[in-house]
């Protein structure tokens, strides 16, 4: 079969496969950004014969890496973002650590019980002096989980408790007090419940002075979400200490002293 063109036609025909191409040459130049245009991943190898199962990371002043485990193990990562960065444990034993924050010199973490100041008083690299900021209530429940610490501006920090998982797991519920809540805690134990309701906050955040957070989907949660907890607020996520309960709870709240404040290595 043979196609014959006019000059009118060829010419249009000249224009449409000239746009075309250089339709293809934009689109090419124009591609989707990568994830190593915004945020670079490097494997940074553990050290032979540990199990990490990182739970938290806190970036600190000179640049070194906190690490958290949730087997109980705290490390310092020097040089992290080189070829070749050391790992020195600065504190074991501690209780399922699933945060970490820096302040004035301390490293403060969040065990499954309470809110731990930790302190390297000989300046040798591990941690000798270990202060129980507060410690909350447990049932000992599998899904008792604790989150943060988050530091406020004014140096007071945020946590979030998981609610137990009874044997119809799919109905979780505050088994003992304070789970299914986010606290606010200042350096003196001094305690201020801030808001109740959620189900598993496993996820918080302190975005201009105001506390976020993520809660898994399940239950009355359709699906993962991130949320502003303002205080005094109740969520709609879990009916657990609401009403006349959640107000008694307020406002006859008693710090616990179950523990010592002060314990040293």
């Amino acid at each position: 079969m043979n196609i014959y063109f006019n000059n009118k036609n060829g010419i249009s025909y000249l224009l449409i496969m000239t746009f075309m191409l250089m339709s293809m040459i934009c689109f090419a130049q124009a591609e989707s950004p990568k994830e190593d245009d915004y945020f670079k991943i490097m494997k940074v190898a553990a050290p032979e014969g540990v199990i990490l199962e990182v739970g938290g990371l806190c970036t600190l002043p000179n640049g070194d890496l906190g690490v958290t485990t949730r087997r109980g193990d705290i490390f310092i990562v020097k040089n992290p973002s080189s070829l070749k960065p050391t790992f020195q444990k600065f504190a074991e034993g501690l209780h399922e650590v699933l945060g970490l924050a820096y302040k004035n010199g301390s490293l403060y973490c969040v065990q499954r019980g309470e809110l731990t100041k930790m302190t390297d008083t000989d300046k040798d690299g591990v941690a000798d002096d270990f202060e129980t900021i507060y410690a909350w209530p447990l049932s000992g429940n599998y899904h008792e989980y604790s989150f943060g610490p988050k530091l406020a501006a004014d140096g007071s920090f945020f946590v979030t408790l998981n609610l137990g998982f009874p044997p119809t797991w799919w109905n979780p519920e505050s088994m003992v007090p304070w789970r299914g809540w986010a606290l606010h805690i200042f350096e003196d134990g001094k305690v201020e419940p801030w808001a109740a309701g959620m189900r598993s906050p496993c996820g918080i955040s302190m975005i201009d002075d105001q506390l976020f957070y993520t809660d898994n989907q399940g239950d009355w949660v359709g699906s993962g979400s991130i949320m502003p907890v303002k205080k005094e607020l109740l969520w709609a996520i879990r009916p657990v200490w609401s009403g006349p309960v959640c107000h008694s709870l307020l406002s006859n709240f008693q710090p616990s002293s179950s523990l010592p404040r002060t314990r040293q290595r």
